[in-house]
């Protein structure tokens, strides 16, 4: 973990792309039969395992990719670009098919799995969470008016990471931090927590918060989360690499070079236990651009809803459901929002993005973990916004 998160272990903070990464720890396996040669693909096809590159047609989306992957701080990395119908793909040192951990970026699917409880009416973005809670769990001060858009929006209130986590994480401070903080421990955590301030007013970044949220709607879904999010997200989007299973096979993760164990969060899977692959990352980016008409309407109104904004932060920033969206000016002087999040375990760093606007996405996942004078996160980020940046403003 980098000196900038020895204090706070975790799935990483939604860090501002100019600025270096407000990182945490995370970890991975190792695949053998996952890893491969330098690749690089297009089109929507997703092959099984890596080839060797084959003569094609220059595409204007190479170069960026190279430049994402040329920051990379870990062995392996897999770069997917999606513009205006093209996408592309880079992997090296691994496949179009190795898992890497998501970190954070496991946020923006539990906002999805939310959005898509409310579109089917199950649930409403604006249920408290006292009705789902026993009593003595309720945080206190303004808990009692938590909702669950609170949650997912970062304005509940809660603080980044759940009180008495951090002394459980010590004696696995070095692999596994959150292993030891249970299910049982985050409700605990909760009734030990005073919400000083109504919810909605203030934008606070809060892994315990969004992990909370996972919590309630695998309640709700009467299913563990990673089986709720494979039953209503993964599969109806064809995401069939992408799961919450450590024991499946990944990519090793890396902290300073060494090798770590794959990452576990049994009491905040929903903050960040989700591995995908990059012909995972490159379908959600396309549906998230433009919803498939082969889905059903509840899961494409969902994947509208998490695009909306919630609430402003100081620095004029929008918070959507777990997404981050910023405005940029474009070549032609217009405007257009990126929407983003990255994240980090203790041996992955990532990054998910896009533009609805300019139908532009990008998406990034290296096996290291994010370091203080790491520049992943922020190329991938500038190399995002000016892709969508050339496409005139709408």
């Amino acid at each position: 973990m980098s000196s900038e998160t020895a204090s706070r272990p975790g799935p990483e903070r939604e860090p501002g792309p100019d600025t270096s990464p407000d990182a945490s720890p995370d970890t991975v396996t190792e695949a053998a039969t996952d890893t491969g040669p330098d690749t690089a693909t297009t089109g929507t096809a997703r092959p099984e395992a890596a080839t060797a590159p084959t003569a094609r047609p220059e595409s204007a989306l190479s170069l960026p990719l190279e430049t994402v992957a040329a920051a990379a701080p870990g062995p392996a990395v897999a770069v997917v670009a999606v513009r205006a119908g093209e996408s592309r793909t880079l992997c090296r040192g691994a496949s179009a098919a190795t898992r890497f951990e998501l970190g954070s970026v496991t946020k923006t699917f539990t906002a999805l799995l939310l959005a898509e409880a409310v579109a089917r009416g199950e649930l409403d973005h604006d249920d408290p969470i006292t009705g789902r809670l026993p009593a003595a769990a309720v945080p206190e001060g303004y808990g009692d008016r938590i909702t669950l858009a609170h949650l997912a929006s970062h304005t509940a209130g809660l603080p980044v990471l759940p009180p008495g986590l951090l002394a459980r994480a010590v004696p696995r401070f070095y692999t596994n931090p959150y292993e030891g903080f249970t299910p049982d421990h985050l409700l605990h955590a909760l009734s030990q927590t005073r919400v000083r301030h109504p919810p909605g007013q203030r934008v606070r970044y809060s892994n315990f918060g969004v992990g909370l949220l996972g919590r309630l709607l695998s309640d709700a879904a009467g299913a563990p989360y990673g089986e709720a999010l494979a039953t209503r997200i993964l599969t109806p989007l064809g995401l069939a690499d992408s799961t919450c299973d450590p024991e499946l096979p990944q990519a090793t993760g890396h902290w300073h070079g060494r090798p770590r164990p794959p990452w576990r969060i049994p009491g905040l899977p929903g903050a960040g236990a989700l591995r995908s692959s990059a012909r995972d990352l490159q379908r959600y980016l396309e549906v998230l651009l433009s919803p498939p008409p082969e889905a059903d309407e509840t899961l494409r109104t969902a994947l509208h809803d998490v695009t909306r904004p919630r609430a402003t932060t100081p620095g004029g920033d929008r918070m959507c459901l777990a997404w981050k969206a910023r405005t940029h000016t474009a070549r032609d002087g217009g405007e257009f929002d990126l929407l983003f999040h990255s994240g980090g375990t203790r041996g992955f760093t990532s990054f998910a993005g896009f533009c609805p606007a300019a139908r532009v996405g990008l998406a990034a996942v290296t096996n290291s973990s994010p370091t203080l004078r790491g520049t992943f996160i922020r190329t991938a980020y500038r190399t995002l916004r000016d892709l969508a940046a050339e496409i005139p403003a709408r």
